[in-house]
């Protein structure tokens, strides 16, 4: 089996257990919190992590990745997300990495923001969301950058207006990088 074949089962793997994590955390929010907690107590991080959040930085996230070019490193957040800052067409956007999303999935207000206009005769798809079936528009995103690394020409979609809280980065984004890989309480993107 080819090393291409090997790290495509690998992105497959990675997508499921994503989305499994996702769907479970959505629907027993409190059980998972409660893991997190007494996973914090047990390894000592409970201060550490409250003195971290106490500066006004996003949860589980730093200023910017952290990484050498090409390779950029983030921190686990609260419930054991990954977000970011990622730049989308010159304008920053807080993104939440998700494998289980086939393709990176903007609100509205963020498309808007990026310089990405759809008209209501372009919701001409659904997806499934947290929040249930949506509509969502097919775009082309031109340029997605997060810390050292730029993805070009990424197929998205963008939800109807108030029907999504947060901008999803998803695998059209992640499997067109050289790896994606969960290391302890981080994520390792490589471009």
């Amino acid at each position: 089996m080819s090393s291409a074949t090997v790290s495509l089962f690998g992105s497959f793997a990675l997508a499921a257990v994503g989305a499994a994590g996702l769907a479970y955390t959505l629907t027993h929010p409190g059980v998972v919190a409660g893991f997190i907690e007494r996973a914090k107590t047990t390894s000592g991080l409970s201060q550490q992590s409250s003195s971290a959040q106490s500066d006004g930085a996003l949860p589980g996230t730093d200023d910017a990745p952290r990484g050498q070019s090409g390779i950029v490193t983030l921190p686990a957040g609260d419930y054991g997300h990954f977000r970011a800052e990622a730049d989308i067409n010159g304008r920053e956007v807080d993104v939440m990495v998700d494998t289980g999303a086939s393709l990176v999935a903007l609100t509205y207000e963020d498309a808007r923001r990026a310089g990405i206009s759809v008209e209501p005769s372009d919701f001409t798809h659904t997806a499934q969301t947290a929040n249930g079936i949506a509509r969502v528009a097919p775009v082309t995103i031109p340029r997605i950058s997060i810390g050292s690394i730029t993805v070009r020409n990424v197929p998205g979609v963008v939800s109807e207006r108030g029907a999504s809280e947060r901008t999803l980065l998803g695998m059209s984004f992640l499997g067109r990088l050289s790896r994606v890989e969960m290391r302890g309480g981080t994520l390792v993107l490589q471009e």
